[in-house]
């Protein structure tokens, strides 16, 4: 069995890649030709699209991606990789300063020492060395013109006070926290054509910088966030030969055999497994939500909202106030429900904007988490706009209204019957969908846990408390959201 070249999720060209849309085939001669390298065909299929540009390159042009980020299993060939990438960047484009780091400052000095020995060792790469230090904490090779090479550890400082043309940070998902992507990432800003490369396996819960550069980019496919990823489908067995194949792209070119696989299947406690020779984000084996198969059979990319329906918006911001979502929630033509995040963005004040522009056309019906939530006084403030009817959702509403979300998902079963749920293929809120921890508050009253889930819920909330104003029964709308209600039992003023 061979390693798949191609990943199974990676950002789609802006157009055909040649040598005259990506400078990948340049850097793949430069490795042949120069470097005496013979790349795997995943490395450079990678180079291909990774170094895809704008513009023309007799003319103005730009690297498409400001921010790459790479997921592999372990030992495929991600530091020859990343040697390939810097010495191109220093000999052909000859960038002024390359900063690298990784999980250890040793694990940055293995790849700047590989750059150093093919550069001492090729006669027409050894003329341009002016120098190199290998002085603690002042590491790096300097060529002729005074370009560099540096490395660094893994902190708060890492790139600080430079300006880099190329940051290489490897082992992304040991990044618990934004101080050393902040420093190394903010010193490519003074660059135009400043590129951040990222490489790692798979992550876990706390690997925060990991999860939200990937959610991004599977989230706005044609931004300036690249993301290719090889790894084994959701629910594929650890003994799936093909699925080893995915997150494996040397398996059979190199020293990755499946021999040396399933042996590690054998001694690898299964989460280690997954994530270290499969790739899988590690929630592929925490507790789901919802049934299992539950929220996917739900997906209908033709399910729309029918004309006539009432629509209710939900409202929710992350946990680390960065990320407002709004989900909308109406009655398909069929009867069932439909849901969707309908806009999530940086920030919150453009939300207050978002509902000004639309309650002049139509009254809105906006629900949220009115107490114990971050976006509580963002939602208040939207709710004085004249037009925008307040559903704030709190105390036993909150697990009344998760538990009819979770019934209406779990109508998918087989035999269940009752309302169902439908959605759109929208991976911002179907990741969180499928990773959601779950909070138990006794007496089988349920909610989401914001804390222990691994992606941010926002997206999901946002349409769980838009579900929840949308099927809560009028008696309960009366008590809980103080609407005043005409003898139908519809709403004609909400304060």
């Amino acid at each position: 069995m061979m390693g798949k070249t191609e990943p199974r999720l990676y950002t789609p060209p802006l157009r055909e890649l040649t040598p005259e849309t990506s400078l990948g085939f340049a850097c793949i001669e430069y490795a042949r030709t120069v470097l005496k390298k013979t790349l795997y065909p995943w490395q450079e299929w990678v180079l291909i699209h990774l170094l895809e540009i704008t513009g023309e390159l007799g003319g103005e042009w730009r690297f498409r991606f400001r921010t790459v980020l790479i997921e592999v299993s372990r030992q495929n060939g991600k530091t020859v990789l990343s040697e390939v990438i810097a010495s191109f960047f220093l000999n052909v484009l000859g960038v002024d300063s390359i900063f690298g780091t990784s999980l250890s400052l040793d694990k940055a000095e293995e790849v700047w020492e590989a750059v150093i020995n093919d550069q001492e060792m090729i006669p027409e790469l050894k003329a341009d060395i002016d120098r190199v230090s290998r002085t603690n904490g002042n590491k790096r090779l300097i060529l002729t013109g005074l370009r560099q090479y540096k490395v660094g550890a893994p902190t708060r400082r890492a790139g600080r006070g430079d300006s880099n043309d190329l940051v290489m940070l490897d082992e992304l998902r040991e990044h618990r926290d934004w101080e050393t992507w902040s420093a190394a990432a903010a010193s490519t800003n003074a660059k135009p054509n400043g590129l951040i490369v990222c490489f790692s396996n798979a992550g876990d819960p706390d690997s925060v910088v990991l999860r939200q550069l990937r959610s991004t980019a599977l989230e706005a496919e044609d931004g300036t966030t690249g993301l290719f990823e090889w790894s084994a489908p959701d629910g594929a067995e650890t003994d799936d030969i093909e699925a080893l194949a995915q997150a494996n792209p040397a398996l059979g070119y190199g020293y990755v055999t499946e021999r040396a696989l399933m042996a590690n299947r054998q001694t690898f406690p299964e989460n280690k497994f997954r994530s270290e020779c499969m790739c899988q984000q590690v929630e592929t084996i925490l507790p789901q939500p919802f049934p299992d198969g539950t929220w996917d059979a739900g997906v209908d990319p033709a399910s729309f909202i029918a004309g006539e329906s009432e629509l209710y918006y939900g409202i929710d911001l992350s946990s680390d106030r960065r990320w407002t979502t709004i989900g909308v929630c109406g009655l398909r033509e069929d009867g069932d429900w439909h849901v969707e995040v309908v806009a999530r963005r940086v920030g919150t004040e453009w939300a207050i904007e978002w509902f000004r522009a639309r309650q002049a056309r139509r009254r809105m019906k906006l629900a949220f988490q009115s107490r114990g939530a971050p976006v509580s006084g963002l939602a208040e403030q939207i709710c004085t706009l004249p037009g925008v009817e307040r559903f704030g959702i709190e105390g036993p509403e909150l697990p009344a209204g998760f538990g009819r979300f979770w019934d209406a998902v779990a109508a998918a079963e087989p035999d269940r019957g009752g309302q169902r749920i439908y959605h759109l293929p929208q991976p911002i809120l179907d990741q969180p969908a499928k990773t959601a921890q779950i909070k138990n508050l006794g007496g089988g009253a349920t909610v989401i846990d914001r804390m222990k889930s691994p992606d941010d819920v926002a997206p999901l909330m946002s349409v769980i408390v838009a579900f929840t104003a949308a099927t809560a029964p009028v008696q309960e709308k009366k008590k809980i959201y103080g609407s005043a209600y005409n003898q139908e039992g519809h709403s004609f003023v909400m304060v």
